[in-house]
């Protein structure tokens, strides 16, 4: 094992070692005469589990190592160019079996969820990976599903995430139902209820509380723009018909689809959500605006009132 004394005098009141201090054992008298022979730099030294007073242990390369650290170092391993031996364990799988690697070689769609939060959160704590995080949070919460409903409070209580991870979560969730809002907005034509049905379900089925959404659409049906009027509680009482063809008559839309939630997951139309119809129906017709249909999300399905026999204005 190895020794390094240290010696007064240092820059900026660091310990300095001076030449002929470094030993293959510890002095006599731990601060005594010198005994030993001096060790060869190039060589492994396996470094020694507890510290001794006075003294830093030694790598092959002539550096001070911290009392806690496991590592063997050699001056080989210290030189430009060398490869780095990853830490952690990450650092004890095949290169070619880590996320990052497997995400490189053969795309996002090989990994699994765990695997994707893994490569998103980056390193991991020791002896616990970001996988193994991610993981943990997809088992407090049920699955890809119900992460995607946690708060921050929620996240940031699972050991291993913290508020950072958590933003960068909850980003990711958003970033994800973004691109399915507006990705195409320029072809999308509207030919059939699940043409808008599987477009909003994944926005809007396990929202917790109730969001009423207008999709406005020109005379060739292709969608203009889709607005939230509301958010809360969806009654016929509550809400002002007004608004919902108010961006209809600002953008000159032709006809207009109500899509709503249900957070309980129900998707069976509540004599409220009928009584809404009747009368954005008949303001509708006032304004020559033509509601074509109205949708309710819950879940991972939807109901269309068209399809229930509702008699809306025209074919959609």
């Amino acid at each position: 094992m190895a020794y390094y004394r240290r010696m007064a005098g240092g820059i900026g009141g660091l310990p300095s070692f001076g030449p002929g201090d470094c030993f293959d054992h510890l002095p006599a008298g731990a601060g005594g005469g010198f005994v030993g022979r001096p060790i060869d730099r190039a060589a492994p030294v396996e470094l020694p589990a507890a510290g001794v007073p006075g003294y830093i242990r030694l790598t092959g390369a002539g550096v001070g190592e911290p009392v806690d650290s496991p590592r063997r170092i050699s001056e080989e391993s210290r030189s430009p160019g060398a490869a780095e031996r990853p830490l952690g364990v990450m650092g004890l799988m095949p290169r070619h079996e880590r996320p990052r690697e497997r995400l490189a070689l053969h795309g996002a769609g090989a990994l699994s969820a765990a695997e994707l939060i893994g490569v998103l959160w980056g390193s991991g704590t020791r002896g616990h990976s970001a996988v193994d995080a991610a993981v943990d949070a997809l088992r407090r919460h049920e699955g890809l599903v119900g992460l995607a409903r946690a708060a921050d409070g929620e996240l940031e209580a699972v050991p291993g995430v913290g508020p950072v991870r958590a933003a960068q979560l909850s980003a990711a969730f958003e970033l994800g139902r973004r691109v399915v809002t507006d990705w195409p907005q320029d072809r999308w034509t509207v030919r059939a209820p699940r043409d808008v049905g599987e477009r909003l379900v994944p926005q809007m089925g396990y929202l917790e509380r109730e969001e009423l959404r207008v999709v406005l659409l020109n005379t060739r049906n292709v969608v203009l723009r889709q607005v939230t009027v509301y958010q809360g509680n969806v009654s016929s009482s509550l809400v002002r018909i007004s608004e919902l063809f108010r961006d209809a008559i600002r953008l000159s839309a032709t006809g207009v689809i109500l899509v709503h939630n249900h957070p309980s997951g129900d998707s069976t139309p509540s004599p409220d959500d009928l009584r809404l119809t009747a009368e954005a129906l008949a303001a509708g017709r006032l304004l020559d605006i033509q509601l074509l249909d109205h949708l309710i999300v819950a879940g991972d399905g939807f109901v269309s009132l068209r399809d229930r026999g509702v008699a809306f204005d025209r074919n959609a």
